[in-house]
């Protein structure tokens, strides 16, 4: 937005808008200012006081009317300050921006300098001050015990070392209006339209020059000012400008409309403060839009630094408040609950640990000065951070840059340092530095700075003596028009944000692709913008190498991305199309072009950038335009004169109107200009000449962000509420799409799993929304906060409830598993007591993790796996008398209509089963709670022998557990099982009585409440039912329906509740007789929920063997095919599968040797089936029949030899003896179509859980 802000509405085509100029008031006198919040404990010299704009010319221009408050705070942020001679008094330059309603853009760089005060009563109402100061101090000082000794704020070394006395105070810490001189700052500032920082510097340094050199300017200041204001025009689009500043001529260069946009700050000197490392870490907040906060004492670091980082973000634009500069008096802003990047200037003493932020959760605070960055917890890496660090540092050192933080730049406040060979030196790169290849291909392409590299390599020479070459296009004696210094900092910045703009091509080099454009017209598409999704992000993400997607899924949900692709719906050619989004289209369409072989293939091979652009050195070479030399203008004899010294209030009436007769005042630009450039303005601004457009592109930017900048105006009560309710509704409609967004996700995928219709949006992983919960979580209780302890807004109130509450119930909750009824199987585990402290204490009780932020998002993650969030947080809420006490009137959690809505909002998660904490933490120890529920029809009192189980789940398994026969429940502690499985279970046939006939098992984690069901309904015990000793059993997620904030409840995950349902329910309790069509169509559904599982994300897969081994799963079907026509022999003899299957095992076994017909796969097929035969029988496990038959149907699956295996039984004569003759599987048809459906799993890789095939080694 850097360039193009700048165009807006009827805008201007002028340098400048406005000359201010800003300082002390002498009529109003010494006003304190108490809203910078400087204290009184600093003696008089170091406190603020409140400067004012004493003059602006011209009055108000109509495209950017003067906002005489913004400017005042801005330009003199902290007010004016006063010093004495003893002093430093150092010219200081800082740019600063206004950020409109519509959030267009206006620049303002402001030189603040130092003048003697000559009014008397100034000078005796601060020696006034220093009488009373001095008093205090005195006061303070003979009192015992020794207090800390007021410092000046910049300690001189004898300060550091004299004692802290009366004398001393006086000499050093004072204003003696006999023997000292006192000065006062003042500030000239140049309000523009457009940010060419360089050239304004060289104005306002020259001007202030023109005051304090010994010999006056040729003309009167009035002549330069007015030569600024209206005889300078914007340089024209991809053109350069040369015009007159009081002593020398100052270039300024517009890039065309297939560069990248204007951008003119050093980025050099941010590479310096913070180190590539760093930069690149905030760069990576900044996409994510957390919260940034820059900390520095120097106004133009807090500038450059945040100007940089938007700018290094193209092709895409913060969308969010960015405040380079807050004032003091807008501290309060600092509890915003929206992601903004916020400058806070330091007075130099005062350490981080003083600073008092309300929101630290997912904030990156960068203390600039001091070289270090804090990081929100979580931060996914930049993708390809090594190579891109790499690269960047080799652009670096190609200038002679170290990519290291370099402490060393601080000395140079605001000039930029020039590359001295002492640093060199210091720099142990210095072997490096001689090789650092950019590779070849770029030397080739650019001349310039091979020399330069050679040059570096022969002598590591200061390349400060080093005359840059002039670039090979222009012939020797030409002589580039702008210093040296700065040419390097423009051919450093382009080559650096090619770099950076080169990542984001070749990451969405194929974006388009996935654009979704809308079905219905503008208008409408307009109005559901919210619900609407305008991007593929899932078949996106599913394209990306694995490492991309942390940073990758997290940035497909900004509102940058969204307004970037918003942008791209409304521009449907290139003729409409926004100046950044057509630079980037372009390049993306030269990588397709390159890239035209493998168009598909995503790697992540890392392309260096390969794009240099000499566009602004043959600028800078061969200046375009140059603009009228200042004049006398037509003032009266004597005006104009001034005191040497001074800036002198200017006559106004000479600089309040431009030139009548200049044409272009009004128009685009001079006459001769007009037609040359036509074509290039056109292309660049028609978007804005069409109303509707403008305002939807306006509203798209606007949405979602309620506000860019804080009103900088009068901060009255009511203003800042106002602003806070603006807050409020846009916490409230941003949890309103999040939740909406989090239920689609998960709910579109149940719909699929339930069989209804496809999926519409999948797989932005779970753990991005959720992440972005936590932090809008954290955004709402950091809003209005007043008393907080840790980093986490959330946790801090979480722990004063825990406490207050524990002062209330001194009685401690009782823990243990409360009383059982031996009554019912249901009532077998009667669900976990809700409590919000129970499950505090959960997260307080597991060491892994250490923070408070992680608390807060591990608790956050609990309570949405347990369904109580809204509860929860409603009942944390319920305590008004601690949230008066924790939070300001104005706060989200005070608004009571909102706060309800919020909570309603949340309500609608408890839809929806998420595993969002079991998954997510796996290493910790769970304690888990496991009941056997006996059968109540056959007494199982009598049973004798000793139970055993293993619970596995889908992260690890328990090994064996022993279980008291009496009691048949155990509660145990292990590592995080995931979600449950299979139990398998089984007894060691001790004693009298070994039969036991087991209704199911029950398991419950014990800090989730999850409760699983592992139904079993049969005997195990020998010489009853198939003679099973143990048993694995697949278990579901019990649904516990009486949890009354349910608002709808949908089955948990499983396959399509198909026709087997509806059949097996008619006769629960005698074994169903199916049709054969019936028996198919349950094989079909068992095959299509494996097929379906594998169509999945591999995150989103449920539980294989619940689809091999469960109810209606693969097993269960091919039991109905082979129990279809077996005859049963004698009344009361049972005969299993196993048995035909023994029998088939045998006549193979005898054949094999004597059939020298069958061809050789017959034979592969027979060796493989007899192989698995034997393996099973032979395993030590003591499995039954039915069991057995499970494994061999399993390991058929997982080996792709089912098919043939029912093909070879199909042909075998003991079918023909013990299958009557109607027996599916003597159906030649039938069984073929059996085959092919059982072939379809061949193309799957089916991994088996280690529990069904223990004890078998193959």
């Amino acid at each position: 937005s850097n360039g193009s802000s700048a165009v807006n509405g009827s805008s201007s085509c002028r340098f400048a808008d406005y000359f201010v100029t800003c300082g002390l008031d002498t009529e109003s006198g010494l006003e304190p200012d108490e809203l910078s919040g400087e204290n009184f404990e600093q003696s008089p010299l170091r406190r603020t006081f409140k400067s004012k704009v004493l003059a602006h010319y011209p009055e108000n221009v109509e495209w950017n009317s003067f906002d005489q408050d913004a400017v005042g705070m801005l330009c003199m942020p902290k007010g004016l300050s006063f010093r004495t001679q003893t002093d430093i008094r150092e010219p200081q330059f800082h740019s600063f921006i206004i950020t409109r309603e519509d959030g267009s853009r206006t620049y303002g760089f402001a030189l603040t300098f130092f003048e003697e005060v000559t009014s008397k009563q100034i000078c005796s109402a601060m020696q006034t001050l220093y009488h009373m100061h001095n008093a205090e101090q005195y006061d303070i000082l003979h009192t015992p015990p020794t207090p800390r000794s007021p410092e000046d704020t910049r300690p001189t070394p004898q300060q550091l070392h004299a004692a802290p006395t009366l004398s001393r105070l006086q000499r050093f810490n004072s204003y003696d209006i006999s023997r000292d001189t006192l000065y006062v700052s003042k500030c000239i500032c140049l309000i523009t339209p457009m940010a060419f920082a360089q050239a304004c510097r060289r104005v306002l340094e020259q001007l202030h020059q023109a005051v304090t050199s010994p010999q006056p300017p040729p003309l009167p200041l009035e002549s330069y000012v007015y030569n600024v204001l209206y005889e300078v025009p914007l340089p024209p689009v991809g053109r350069s400008l040369k015009f007159s500043g009081v002593y020398g001529p100052v270039v300024c260069q517009r890039p065309s409309t297939a560069e990248l946009p204007l951008f003119d700050f050093p980025l050099q000197e941010v590479f310096e403060l913070l180190g590539v490392e760093n930069v690149l870490q905030l760069f990576t907040c900044a996409l994510l839009e957390i919260q940034i906060l820059l900390y520095s004492q120097h106004y133009q670091r807090l500038m450059t630094v945040a100007e940089s980082i938007t700018a290094l973000m193209f092709p895409f634009q913060w969308q969010h408040v960015y405040v380079p500069i807050l004032p003091a008096s807008l501290l309060h802003f600092l509890d915003a609950p929206v992601p903004y990047l916020m400058g806070l200037h330091s007075n130099g003493q005062d350490d981080r640990t003083k600073l008092e932020l309300p929101q630290e959760a997912n904030l990156c605070f960068v203390d600039i000065d001091n070289h270090f960055i804090e990081l929100p917890e979580d931060l996914p890496q930049f993708p390809n951070k090594l190579e891109f660090i790499q690269e960047i540092s080799e652009v670096l050192l190609a200038f002679g840059i170290s990519s290291e933080a370099n402490p060393q730049c601080s000395e140079g406040q605001g000039k930029r340092r020039g590359f001295r060979s002492g640093d060199m030196a210091s720099d142990k790169r210095n072997g490096n530095l001689a090789g650092s290849p950019l590779n070849s291909y770029l030397l080739r392409e650019n001349q310039t700075i091979a020399r330069l590299q050679a040059l570096v390599k022969r002598t590591g020479v200061s390349l400060e003596k080093v005359n840059l070459p002039p670039s090979n296009h222009t012939n020797k004696d030409s002589k580039v028009q702008c210093d040296e210094e700065e040419m390097k900092m423009h051919q450093l910045n382009i080559r650096v944000r090619e770099v950076f703009a080169n990542r984001f091509t070749q990451m969405f080099s194929d974006y388009e692709v996935f654009v979704i454009q809308p079905s219905q017209d503008k208008e409408s598409w307009f109005s559901n913008r919210d619900q609407m999704q305008n991007f593929d992000k899932a078949s996106f993400l599913s394209d990306q190498p694995e490492p991309y997607l942390p940073f990758l899924s997290r940035f497909l949900e900004t509102q940058m991305f969204a307004s970037f692709i918003d942008s791209k719906i409304l521009c449907h050619d290139d003729e409409d199309k926004e100046h950044t989004l057509r630079v980037f289209d372009s390049r993306v369409d030269k990588i397709r072009m390159l890239n035209v072989r493998t168009p598909t293939l995503r790697t992540s091979m890392y392309q260096k950038c390969t794009n240099i652009d000499e566009a602004i050195e043959m600028r800078l070479c061969k200046i375009d335009h140059t603009a009228l030399h200042p004049h006398l203008l037509d003032m009266k004899i004597g005006q104009g004169r001034y005191e040497p010294g001074f800036f002198p209030r200017l006559q106004s009436d000479v600089l309040s109107t431009g030139p009548t007769s200049n044409k272009w005042a009004k128009r685009s630009a001079p006459a001769q200009w007009r037609r040359k450039d036509r074509q290039k303005q056109h292309a660049e601004h028609l978007y804005l000449d069409n109303d509707q457009r403008e305002k939807y592109i306006q509203e798209a930017r606007n949405l979602g962000t309620t506000l860019r900048q804080p009103k900088l105006s009068n901060l009255s009560p009511s203003v800042i509420a106002q602003t806070n309710w603006k807050f409020v509704e846009g916490l409230l409609k941003e949890c309103r799409n999040k939740t909406k967004r989090m239920l689609v996700e998960k709910m579109g995928r149940e719909a699929v799993e339930l069989g209804h219709g496809e999926v519409s949006i999948t797989g932005v992983e779970e753990n991005t929304l959720i992440a972005s919960l936590c932090d809008l979580l954290e955004r709402i209780w950091s809003h209005g906060l007043q008393v907080k302890q840790g980093k986490s807004a959330l946790w801090s109130h979480l722990l004063h409830y825990q406490e207050s509450k524990e002062k209330r119930d001194a009685t401690p909750a009782g823990l243990g598993p409360p009383e059982r009824r031996k009554s019912d199987a249901g009532c077998a585990m009667p669900p976990l007591k809700v409590s919000l402290i129970q499950d505090m204490r959960h997260i307080q009780n597991i060491s892994e993790i250490k923070t408070d932020v992680g608390k807060a998002r591990a608790w956050v993650r609990l309570s949405m796996e347990k369904k109580l969030l809204s509860r929860h947080l409603k009942q944390l809420l319920s305590d008004h008398e601690l949230t008066k006490k924790l939070y300001k009137r104005y706060a989200f959690l005070r608004c009571d209509d909102e706060k309800e809505q919020f909570l309603y909002h949340l309500l609608s998660f408890n839809a929806v089963d998420y595993f969002c904490f079991t998954n997510v933490f796996t290493t910790i120890m769970i304690p888990y709670h496991l009941v056997i529920v006996p059968s109540k029809k056959l007494g199982g009192s009598m049973f004798t022998a000793n139970p055993w189980v293993c619970v596995s789940g889908e992260l690890a398994e328990t090994g064996v557990l022993q279980v008291p026969k009496n009691t048949l429940e155990i509660t145990f502690e292990c590592q995080n099982l995931g979600k449950l499985t299979t139990v398998q279970m089984g007894h060691d046939n001790s004693g009298l009585y070994a039969k036991w006939l087991v209704e199911c098992v029950m398991v419950r984690n014990g800090i989730t409440g999850h409760t699983y069901k592992f139904p079993c309904g049969r005997w195990l015990g020998k010489g009853v039912d198939d003679g099973s000793l143990e048993r694995i059993l697949v278990g579901e997620l019990v649904t516990n329906m009486e949890n009354e904030d349910r608002m709808c409840r949908t089955p948990p995950m499983q396959q399509s509740p198909g026709m087997m349902r509806r059949f097996v329910t008619i006769s629960p309790n005698s074994k169903p007789k199916l049709n054969t069509g019936q028996i198919q169509e349950g094989v079909g559904e068992a095959i299509n929920g494996i097929v379906k599982h594998f169509h999945k994300p591999e995150k989103e897969r449920g539980s294989l063997t619940l689809l091999l081994c469960g109810e209606y799963g693969l097993v269960w079907a091919l039991e109905q095919v082979f129990q279809h026509g077996f005859k049963s022999p004698r009344l009361f003899k049972n005969v299993f599968i196993w048995d035909f299957l023994e029998k088939a095992q045998v006549y193979f076994e005898s054949t094999e040797q004597s059939q020298m017909t069958q061809d050789e796969n017959w034979h592969m097929r027979v060796r493989h089936f007899c192989h698995f035969m034997r393996a099973i029988n032979s395993t030590t496990r003591n499995i039954g029949k039915d069991g057995k038959f499970q494994m061999l149907v399993c390991l058929g699956a997982r080996d792709h030899l089912l098919h043939h295996w029912i093909a070879l039984l199909a042909e075998c004569p003991i079918t023909a003896q013990m299958y009557e003759d109607m027996a599916l599987l003597k159906d030649h048809s039938l069984v073929n179509s059996l085959i092919r459906v059982l072939q379809t799993l061949q193309e799957f890789n089916i991994t088996l859980e280690a529990s069904l095939v223990k004890g078998i080694g193959i």
